[in-house]
């Protein structure tokens, strides 16, 4: 890594909080000044998927995917570790103290200031999210922690392979919802979006560029040609985001803040445990940031679809799901932040 692309990273590391109330305040005074253009850009979906998000989640992918060495992807069953900390921390673990934690934030500690037909769909749309670990943003957070592209690769993989079986059981059994629709085009057109297809392009672009300049080349320089993409993405990311949900932020702002403490909470103790468990189990700074990552971060857009065909558009259940999204970026920035602190101490 160059001086110059060091320097930036610890600029923006450093202030981060001044970058999300900035992207915050931008975006919220996009979406007030301009809702008509910002719900045009909100309605280009595909199942579900925001296009805008998603063009901009392929910007910041899309530098990772290019260092993805093939022969390493086969290399990763030599080391399973990381592979096992993200499977039993996702569906072991994540769904229940989800379950937990949101339960005694809604139910009790907030009973008096919710209401109990409230706390049950807020508790729905928690469930919802802690049910869903996180897909195509886990590569940002990878790549903000150097983590390592070709195993970050297999455990998004085999994550999005167990959520076809794993969801829908879990769902049913925490909140005893019998008709659980999962759209399941939402979920193969994300895992085709955002894994599939950028994969195999990084992987062409690589092997173009390594034939016709060579290795020396394509590791020195052309890399080195997409510094400060993902940042610029990120940034971008939180704007538009904001501009979504800028009526929400406007309208209700106390509900938002109780949703987002038991959230918020649940984050940090998954990446907690997660990453103490890579710790203890001696694995490497780059499996472990990313193995962390998944767990802590959600994929809210299967988490709001289901939300919405299970309790309608304007439910508490769906609002519960969109503060995850208001919530995930930011905090997921600064555990990022926290990572790379705590490098030092990884082998």
């Amino acid at each position: 890594m160059n001086k110059s692309e060091s320097k930036d990273i610890n600029v923006f590391q450093k202030y981060l909080s001044l970058w999300v109330l900035l992207c915050m305040f931008v975006g919220v005074f996009i979406g007030e000044v301009f809702p008509s253009a910002v719900e045009v850009l909100s309605n280009l979906q595909i199942e579900g998927i925001s296009v805008p998000i998603a063009i901009l989640i392929w910007i910041m992918i899309y530098p990772m995917m290019i260092k993805v060495d093939f022969e390493s992807i086969k290399r990763v069953g030599k080391n399973p570790k990381g592979l096992f900390v993200t499977w039993i921390v996702n569906w072991l673990i994540k769904p229940f103290t989800m379950f937990f934690i949101s339960y005694i934030f809604f139910f009790v500690i907030f009973k008096n200031l919710i209401g109990e037909a409230l706390a049950k769909e807020y508790l729905a749309g928690a469930v919802l999210l802690g049910a869903a670990p996180c897909t195509a943003m886990v590569f940002v957070w990878s790549s903000l922690t150097k983590g390592d592209p070709a195993y970050t690769v297999v455990q998004v993989a085999t994550n999005d392979l167990i959520i076809l079986v794993a969801f829908i059981p879990i769902v049913k059994f925490l909140l005893g919802v019998s008709d659980v629709v999962v759209p399941y085009k939402t979920l193969f057109v994300s895992i085709l979006l955002f894994v599939a297809i950028p994969l195999i392009l990084g992987i062409i672009t690589r092997k173009y560029i390594i034939n016709k300049k060579g290795s020396q080349y394509f590791e020195k320089e052309f890399v080195n040609k997409f510094d400060g993409v993902t940042t610029l993405g990120l940034l971008l990311t939180l704007i538009l985001i904001f501009s979504f949900q800028a009526s929400l932020i406007v309208k209700s702002p106390i509900h938002i803040v109780l949703i987002a403490v038991p959230l918020i909470l649940q984050t940090f103790l998954i990446f907690t445990i997660a990453y103490i468990s890579c710790k203890l189990l001696k694995l490497p700074f780059e499996i472990a940031a990313p193995a962390a990552m998944i767990g802590a971060s959600n994929f809210f857009e299967l988490a709001v679809a289901v939300s919405v065909a299970l309790f309608g558009v304007g439910s508490a259940a769906s609002l519960a799901c969109t503060v995850g999204v208001l919530t995930e970026v930011p905090l997921m920035l600064f555990l990022v932040n926290i990572a790379n602190k705590t490098k030092k101490y990884f082998i």
